[in-house]
């Protein structure tokens, strides 16, 4: 059997989309005739945003993994790691002088971002490998962009071997880029970071088309080299949980909650509704920042509203089979055209009705607009959203299979394969 390499930061316990997408890859790798192995960082050395221990459940007693130690930089800033920020202080909505030092010293003094404290113990490792002879293969996931570096150092090295580039965001144009306050010299050394790992890598692989023509940009001749796999559901994750229609109209919203999600307009339709006699619930399940939350309880009106810090994934799907309209919001960004949440899908696959907030041109928009129960609607539009909740208010919706196949899980890992397949 075939190996490949992936090197991945984020793995069981790890949890998010970046967990899911190399996790279900690993899983039905073996069913095409590849055999992955996984190299990632301990636990104990590791800073998760988040952690969710039923997905050590999933991990394959025959999977391979490597895990190596890492310097910890996040340890300066905080002893309770179950504290750190996502995206390495992205979502620290401290605004005084304290919270801005910070940002700045993670945007000029850890370039490209604090996690690349694991690299030279991953490269140590990889490095073992690939010399045994054991692996020509290798796939690098980001973010942490760092772990990009990782794949370079690797290709820089070692030139004989397959290198894939996994990018599930954008690196410099990242919606929250400009809060780390870089000076010229910083985002010079980012961009140029950036510029070798797509122009080394033997081919790049991201999660939607307008991210793809994103990146095109930056160096010519990268039009062939970059191909689409988007993140997707895997049906098995929805096995033995039935839909349910909650007896409360409920909304439920799942993952990050930002500073930088407008959210305003969507509280003020459902203040509108529920003055009109709609009684609503509203559920968000994830990290909510205080501004925000403070900004939800004093506008929602008379709707009923639950906040839960976190969930695992088993328990964020039933949350979806149990509400009434599941709620996304893409973040308002001059990006937020490529920005496709790896819960969209799994919104999809729930067969509940999905309202999306962002951009109506917009890669996610796009998705929905093939699904019968989804529509974007624009940040401001009030109006719509009143329309879209009250038309599943007056006619529930038990549930209705909305995610195409080719968001499956398994159908998506026969797409890297033939990447695979195409680099040997």
């Amino acid at each position: 059997m075939n190996k490949v390499l992936i090197i991945t930061y984020y793995w069981p316990p790890g949890s998010g989309a970046g967990v899911q997408r190399w996790l279900k890859f690993a899983k039905y790798l073996p069913l095409s005739g590849w055999e992955p192995v996984i190299l990632t960082v301990d636990p104990e050395y590791a800073t998760y945003p988040a952690t969710d221990n039923s997905l050590l459940s999933e991990v394959s007693d025959d999977l391979t993994i490597y895990r190596t130690r890492a310097t910890d930089w996040f340890r300066i800033y905080k002893k309770d790691k179950s504290k750190i920020p996502s995206a390495g202080f992205a979502t620290n909505d401290n605004n005084s002088l304290t919270g801005k030092i910070i940002r700045f010293i993670r945007g000029n003094f850890f370039i490209p971002d604090p996690r690349k404290g694991w690299n030279k113990y991953a490269l140590k490792e990889a490095s073992r490998m690939i010399e045994s002879g054991e692996i020509k293969n290798v796939i690098t996931t980001s973010p942490p962009h760092s772990t990009q570096l990782i794949g370079l150092a690797l290709k820089k090295r070692y030139q004989e071997i397959n290198w894939i580039a996994d990018l599930r965001d954008p690196w410099t144009e990242i919606y929250y880029y400009d809060s780390f306050y870089h000076t010229c010299v910083a985002r010079n050394i980012d961009a140029r970071y950036e510029k070798q790992v797509l122009k080394n890598a033997d081919k790049i692989i991201t999660v939607g088309k307008s991210l793809k023509a994103g990146l095109c940009k930056k160096l010519p001749g990268l039009e062939d080299k970059i191909e689409v796999i988007s993140n997707g559901y895997d049906e098995a994750d929805f096995a033995g949980i039935a839909a349910v229609n909650p007896e409360v109209f409920t909304i439920s919203y799942i993952g990050t909650l930002s500073d930088s999600y407008p959210v305003m307009s969507f509280i003020a339709a459902i203040n509108h509704l529920s003055d009109s006699g709609y009684r609503i619930r509203l559920n968000f399940a994830g990290a909510v920042s205080p501004g925000q939350k403070n900004k939800i309880l004093i506008g929602s009106g008379n709707s009923d509203t639950e906040f839960k810090s976190y969930v695992s994934h088993h328990e964020a799907i039933k949350l979806m089979m149990h509400s009434s309209v599941l709620l996304l919001i893409i973040p308002d960004h001059s990006s937020n055209k490529s920005i496709i949440t790896g819960k969209l899908f799994e919104y999809l696959a729930s067969g509940k009705p999905v309202l999306c907030l962002g951009p109506k041109d917009g890669d996610a928009a796009e998705i929905l607009s093939t699904t019968p129960n989804g529509r974007c609607v624009g940040y401001n539009d009030k109006e719509e959203m009143c329309r879209f909740i009250e038309t599943y208010y007056k006619t529930a919706l038990l549930s209705e299979k909305a995610a195409p196949a080719e968001f499956s899980r398994e159908y998506l890992t026969g797409r890297l394969v033939s990447i695979l397949e195409n680099q040997r």
